[in-house]
């Protein structure tokens, strides 16, 4: 059961995994092409404030509550927590990402577990499906441990957005490795923040990434999803 759970876990943070999560650089483009994002230091400086203070630390703490309502089977407090994070986001291109992402990797639940994802409730559909919350409720049916899902979700975050910046900046594949490797101590520190965050302390501090996301809509050259 560990090996499985640890396989599932690997598919479900895989960079391969067909959510589209590739194509968005929430607000980081925007960033490099304004100059205050431009090397390896100043990309693990904005990747560590988004995780210590940012929207990802607020997703993953969400994500725990969809896994948690999940195991009870508590669709009611799903659909709630998946409202709430609708309603916290800051900017349309960040809710179309969130939407976009979760939509996917619930039609992917669907074609690979049909038995498991028809207790789907049509209005969790219907409103839009955060990818944190869609992510919860995967690891959840899929029995990983909730630490390592916690840990998974903030590792594929930061993989994406360092694959972003070795595009962007450009970086080198092994500047990019390091950066990762200089991460796991934060990764490991925020991950045991966020599973003892309480909900009356849920919050973020996102004004840069708002900015970002908002000046990455009208951008005039872009390689990523708007």
């Amino acid at each position: 059961m560990i090996e499985q759970s640890l396989l599932r876990l690997l598919q479900l943070a895989s960079p391969a995994l067909p959510v589209g999560a590739y194509s968005y650089s929430e607000g980081l483009e925007f960033l490099v092409h304004n100059g205050r994002v431009f090397d390896r230091g100043s990309l693990q400086h904005w990747l560590v404030q988004e995780l210590c203070y940012g929207a990802v630390r607020l997703e993953a703490a969400v994500m725990v509550r969809s896994y948690r309502a999940r195991g009870q089977g508590n669709w009611e407090a799903v659909c709630a927590w998946n409202r709430w994070l609708s309603a916290a986001r800051e900017t349309e291109e960040l809710r179309s990402q969130s939407w976009q992402m979760g939509r996917s990797l619930l039609r992917l639940l669907v074609d690979l577990q049909p038995e498991t994802a028809g207790g789907l409730p049509a209005r969790l559909q219907e409103e839009g499906c955060n990818f944190a919350i869609a992510f919860g409720m995967v690891a959840a049916d899929w029995q990983i441990n909730l630490r390592e899902a916690v840990l998974g979700y903030l590792h594929s975050w930061s993989t994406n957005l360092i694959n972003a910046g070795i595009k962007l900046i450009p970086l080198g594949q092994t500047a990019g490795q390091q950066l990762l490797l200089e991460l796991n101590p934060v990764l490991e520190q925020m991950t045991q923040e966020v599973l003892n965050i309480q909900d009356e302390d849920l919050g973020t501090c996102g004004w840069g990434l708002a900015l970002a996301s908002m000046a990455h809509e009208t951008q005039y050259s872009r390689l990523f999803r708007s």
